[in-house]
């Protein structure tokens, strides 16, 4: 199909020519075209990528906890439990998407969800069977093993484990004294200015004020400190944390569009005796707002404007994918979801772009550098694109660490994933910043350079001695630590290539390293996996051909022989978890195939018929 004749290598020579046949080429571009079509028919009548995200049974788990604490809807509940009952892994447990092995974090919720509800008597079976799974898990029955097993699997991060332990608590299953297994936290800390969150090292954004409000809040209530001091001044802070929530939560009620945490705020309330205040009521709406008819919950409502922004990248490889009018649309709606004052809920600074158009989104790193990207690639940058731009290139460098790296939301001192710098995203910062150098005036290039170089620096720090990076925020659950090298890998290789062709000096070990990497990593079907020896997806192929396409050809061109046979038999549009949403919790989103496969033969249809392989 995609066979390369291959000439051997002179003495000297650094690399071998490979040619395409027009046979070879003809087959990369009629996959091309049906991948293009399947994505362009995505493109909605609002003139936006909306995307769907996976059913989650954790999401669907917490949702149902919220309500029955809420007392609100049985007949979303009845439905919810439903769901989770069709829907557990033969083993008894369940994983984060209907695709996911079974984990105990999501397990454990969905045990909780059951006991929440009242409901172990109408389905017996499949409660004794997650009991059974937790207990061969855990080493045996008892709240106090299952509360060990949870926390080492977080470990230090306590965004995920002690909202857990929280559920568990209220839900009941971890006995009369359950409480006890759950950390207190500092929810007073929310009544100090937002100002000195910095000063005290404390990077809180929207997912963890919430959480440390309402879950602190209820741990307090339920098990108190026995220090006298700390439980006076808690006592004080609650009705003024409680405005602060109340003034966070976004209009619709989803905190972060995320329904485990608008669902870890609204049960905790609850389990106060606060049903009917009002950050309940917008919770509960929200929930109710957002159940699938097949009575699930996804993990956020949609990724509207990174699915945009990840189409348009992709479709750049082509010269003409749609006319101006359509361009002018997509640019219009991009522009439009750009925040042009302080956050109202987290006062990030002007400039960024969050991952939707909804009003739970936060600006982050990713989706700016993500759009202006995707804003360079619609070909028009008129005064109005060219402001927004400069805006937000200046809003990527006041995120830029001390490290020289790039974190998801806020500056910080790596505490938290949140303030972590990290190879992925200070990749996709490096590919703004130096793709939009042309339209920048000549003070804000000198800063521009200067964040790069720092960049650069440290991607080399960080590069590990096998010539991979390990991503932030997406994983490979099949993988040792759920790691997917091959994602972070991939994203600063093509950052470091673009950088090479703008002239930028790029330390050739870097990239020869990486690409070596990723060669050595591919299957022998030609696929790839997040890790070597992995099974190969449809999505961390894609990505890999992207990266290797007219670097090293031949790797290359067996990843396109995988995918054009994906196409062929159908399954190239079937999703993987690779999604890694905060604190080891998995999703997929149904595109992602469709718009990595198109980025991948789109780059290889756009290379000459010739070109070369570095050694």
């Amino acid at each position: 199909m995609l066979d390369s004749a291959k000439t051997q290598p002179r003495a000297g020579q650094t690399g071998v020519v490979l040619r395409e046949t027009n046979a070879e080429s003809e087959l990369v571009r009629a996959a091309l075209a049906i991948a293009t079509d399947s994505l362009l028919n995505e493109l909605g009548p609002e003139g936006h990528w909306t995307g769907e995200l996976s059913s989650s049974a954790l999401s669907t788990a917490t949702a149902v906890i919220a309500l029955s604490c809420a007392s609100r809807y049985p007949d979303l509940v009845k439905r919810g439990l439903q769901w989770l009952a069709d829907h557990a892994n033969t083993d008894g447990g369940w994983g984060d998407t209907v695709l996911s092995k079974t984990n105990i974090s999501t397990t454990a919720l969905c045990w909780a969800a059951f006991g929440a509800a009242q409901a172990d008597a109408d389905f017996p079976g499949v409660v004794s069977s997650a009991a059974a799974w937790l207990e061969k898990t855990t080493g045996g029955p008892g709240a106090a093993l299952l509360a060990a097993a949870i926390e080492r699997r977080y470990g230090k991060d306590r965004t995920f484990s002690v909202p857990i332990l929280m559920t568990l608590a209220l839900s009941g299953r971890l006995g009369p004294n359950g409480w006890s297994y759950v950390i207190p936290l500092p929810f007073e800390l929310a009544a100090l200015p937002h100002q000195l969150f910095g000063a005290l090292q404390l990077p809180v954004v929207s997912y963890a004020l919430p959480a440390l409000i309402a879950i602190g809040q209820v741990i307090h209530y339920h098990a108190p400190s026995s220090n006298s001091l700390v439980r006076s001044i808690r006592n004080l802070a609650g009705k003024r944390t409680l405005q602060v929530l109340t003034a966070i939560q976004p209009p619709n009620g989803g905190f972060l569009e995320a329904t485990p945490l608008t669902s870890f705020v609204t049960m905790s309330l609850a389990a106060m005796g606060l049903r009917e205040h009002l950050v309940v009521q917008r919770g509960v709406d929200f929930l109710k707002n957002s159940i699938r008819a097949d009575g699930s919950w996804p993990i956020d409502t949609n990724l509207s404007t990174w699915a945009t922004t990840l189409s348009i990248k992709a479709l750049a490889h082509q010269s003409v994918w749609a006319p101006p009018e359509t361009r002018m649309i997509l640019r219009e709606w991009l522009l439009a979801q750009q925040y042009r004052v302080e956050h109202p809920f987290t006062h990030a600074a002007p400039g960024g772009w969050a991952w939707t158009n909804l009003p739970g989104g936060v600006p982050d790193a990713d989706d700016t550098a993500g759009t202006l990207i995707a804003l360079s690639n619609l070909g028009v940058i008129d005064a109005e694109t060219r402001l927004a731009g400069i805006n937000a290139i200046q809003w990527l460098c006041q995120l830029q660490n001390r490290d020289g790296g790039i974190p998801t939301f806020c500056r910080g001192w790596g505490a938290l994933p949140f303030d972590r710098s990290s190879p992925d995203l200070t990749a996709h910062a490096l590919r703004a910043w130096s793709g939009w150098l042309p339209q920048l005036p000549d003070e804000l290039v000198r800063r521009v350079e200067r964040a790069i170089y720092r960049a650069l620096r440290f991607l080399s720090r960080t590069q590990n001695a096998d010539g991979s990076w390990l991503p932030l925020w997406f994983g490979n659950e099949h993988a040792p630590e759920d790691a997917n090298f091959t994602y972070g890998t991939t994203h600063v290789l093509v950052a470091l290539r673009e950088l090479e062709e703008r002239g930028f000096h790029i330390p050739r070990d870097m990239t020869r390293k990486a690409a070596a990497w990723l060669v050595d990593a591919q299957d022998g079907s030609g696929g790839w996996s997040g890790f070597a020896g992995g099974p190969p997806s449809v999505e961390e192929t894609a990505l890999a051909v992207e990266a290797l396409a007219g670097y090293r050809a031949d790797a290359a061109n067996a990843g396109a022989r995988w995918l054009v046979q994906k196409i062929e038999d159908g399954s190239w549009r079937t999703p993987s978890p690779i999604g890694f949403y905060f604190a080891k919790l998995w999703y997929y989103e149904r595109l992602y195939p469709q718009i990595f496969t198109v980025a991948a033969l789109g780059k290889l249809a756009a290379l000459r018929p010739e070109s070369v392989e570095v050694a």
